[in-house]
């Protein structure tokens, strides 16, 4: 779906590829609305873009049920419809192992990555299902597919969501809604920041792995969605890492655990 003349819904709209993704939409002619848990950064977004109506900002815990269900209404009465919904919002977790991870934090990450693209799916697809045409684009992740460790509990939000999306293409494959699903690799954003995890790398060592800018990686999103694609693998990484896992799942996991385990804090 071309995104020109479309109002788009997008979570994590207030930093990282999700301002990205607020910036290309608006460049191509669409109405958004940005949507992030940070006031602030929802307010330097709409002062770096001074997209003026064209774009409205809603502060909410995509966590938080009662609030996403009262949204839909919000976007409408601010842009008259809502077209499309690109669920971009999630955290990571602290890189440490499954057996000291609190259920404090593993609840958390699992509300914001998975319950709350549920919860916006959820609330958005009866208003999608009775336009023209509309699309709905899910962030996963290269976790979702490859298991990382000190990102366990991530990874299993993020497949949660890969097969949520999956199953979603299927069931609306009849209806004029469009479903893509999104891996990103590794990615220059704030996420470690904004997730309250520090990443501890060994003195002199640096990552193999060069994350590709925000920026670029909200055009492949787009690009895609505009495509129609099913999947959408955004970086070598994750394309590399795809290719990989398909051929021989077990050599895959042992070698990003060879490249990621100076972060895994024991």
């Amino acid at each position: 779906m071309k995104a020109h003349g479309r109002v788009f819904v997008v979570t994590g709209g207030g930093s990282g590829i999700g301002r990205e993704l607020v910036r290309g939409l608006l460049g191509r002619g669409a109405r958004v609305a940005a949507v992030d848990l940070n006031r602030a950064a929802l307010e330097e977004t709409a002062r770096l873009l001074q997209a003026g109506e064209r774009l409205s900002l809603h502060q909410l815990d995509i966590a938080d049920l009662e609030a996403v269900s009262a949204l839909p209404q919000q976007v409408i009465d601010h842009h008259k419809a809502v077209d499309g919904l690109i669920n971009n919002a999630g955290i990571i977790q602290p890189f440490v192992p499954v057996v000291q991870l609190d259920y404090r934090t593993i609840e958390r990450v699992m509300r914001v990555n998975f319950y709350g693209t549920l919860y916006m799916t959820k609330a958005f697809l009866p208003h999608l299902l009775a336009r023209p045409e509309a699309h709905i684009v899910n962030v996963s992740s290269m976790g979702g597919f490859l298991p990382v460790p000190g990102q366990t509990l991530y990874g299993a939000a993020k497949a949660a969501v890969k097969l949520f999306t999956e199953g979603l293409y299927a069931e609306l494959l009849q209806t004029k809604v469009r479903v893509t699903v999104v891996f990103p690799g590794a990615v220059a954003t704030g996420i470690a920041a904004h997730s309250g995890v520090e990443i501890a790398r060994p003195e002199g060592q640096e990552s193999s792995i060069k994350p590709v800018p925000p920026e670029q990686a909200a055009r492949e999103i787009l690009n895609g969605m505009e495509k129609d694609r099913f999947r959408v693998l955004v970086g070598p990484d994750a394309r590399l890492m795809d290719l990989l896992y398909r051929l021989s799942p077990e050599r895959a996991t042992r070698l990003i655990q060879q490249r990621m385990r100076s972060l895994l804090r024991r």
